[in-house]
């Protein structure tokens, strides 16, 4: 049980920092610069790792690693970019608590991970307190907003599947390195060519960029992939509703947004719900038996 609530600690360092990212972002980076803004998050975040790991893809991981970084980083990124800039913080992280259901209908399929009673129930009461907060404190809602954080949902969750089952034997910090320099290098042609020459850098928009790219894309994918794999899907898509939790309590406590008492009830149900879903020792192993089975060490030497 130990080595779950480790697990499950530094998966949770992910959805945090994607929460407090949504604040940096509408608070401190260009807000017609979406396209750059996203670059500038995966490409030094891809680099830095890739110094760390110094390790290229080989065979199948090329063609893998592009899927992933155009799904996961390049057009996730921009969709993010845009809903944080669109939308009130509190309002653009409560979206994305989807998430967790998604995730978890998407892994039965693709990963064969049926979603536990347990895990369903969570997504369900989680759901449930992200209405509470997103349909109150909030006069106007952006409808291009809730457009742009949804597509950043299904898009990431369809993602973050495909890496859990390709993943599976592979180097997460090379993998993950990888998927991040193919993002921002997918991103960089399409920002010169939309948006012209890249913003201008003061020292607090510099500060903004590092916290965005190292803090909340590095550090907070790494955890994430290695949540991914090593607990089971809908326990990593509950730890995610942390990532809505986050962004209201920064958006009331910093940015002054509104938070009333059927907030905090919102807030309570989403906390309920990630301690729903929390991990099982027994179905824990179990979990990780059935990924060795399923996905051979043949991984490791494409």
């Amino acid at each position: 049980m130990e080595a779950n609530l480790r697990w499950v600690a530094l998966t949770a360092v992910a959805p945090v920092a994607w929460g407090a990212n949504y604040f940096v972002t509408r608070e401190f980076l260009p807000a017609d610069r979406p396209l750059y803004g996203a670059a500038l998050r995966a490409l030094p975040a891809g680099l830095v790792l890739l110094a760390l790991r110094r390790r290229l893809p080989r065979g199948a991981w090329w063609w893998r690693s592009a899927v992933l970084g155009l799904l996961n980083m390049s057009v996730f990124f921009v969709l993010v970019y845009a809903a944080s800039q669109l939308l009130p913080t509190s309002v653009a992280s409560t979206v994305m608590a989807v998430a967790p259901l998604t995730m978890m209908l998407i892994a039965w399929p693709l990963v064969s991970e049926r979603p536990r009673p347990a895990h369903l129930a969570g997504a369900a009461i989680g759901l449930g307190g992200v209405c509470l907060m997103l349909l109150s404190g909030v006069d106007t809602v952006s409808l291009p907003g809730i457009l742009a954080s949804a597509a950043a949902m299904l898009v990431s969750s369809f993602g973050y599947i495909l890496a859990k089952r390709w993943n599976a034997g592979a180097d997460v910090l090379a993998s993950t390195a990888w998927q991040l320099t193919a993002g921002g290098l997918f991103l960089l042609p399409v920002a010169a060519a939309v948006e012209g020459r890249p913003p201008a850098l003061s020292g607090q928009t510099f500060l903004a960029f590092g916290f965005a790219s190292l803090i909340a894309t590095a550090l907070a994918f790494v955890a994430w992939f290695t949540g991914l794999r090593h607990l089971p899907t809908g326990t990593v898509g509950l730890i995610g509703l942390l990532n809505p939790v986050t962004g209201v309590l920064l958006g009331t406590v910093v940015a002054k947004e509104a938070l009333t008492l059927q907030q905090l009830g919102g807030l309570v149900l989403v906390l309920a719900g990630v301690v729903l879903g929390r991990p099982r020792p027994a179905i824990q192993r179990d979990a990780g038996r059935t990924a060795h089975r399923r996905y051979p060490t043949r991984v490791r030497n494409e």
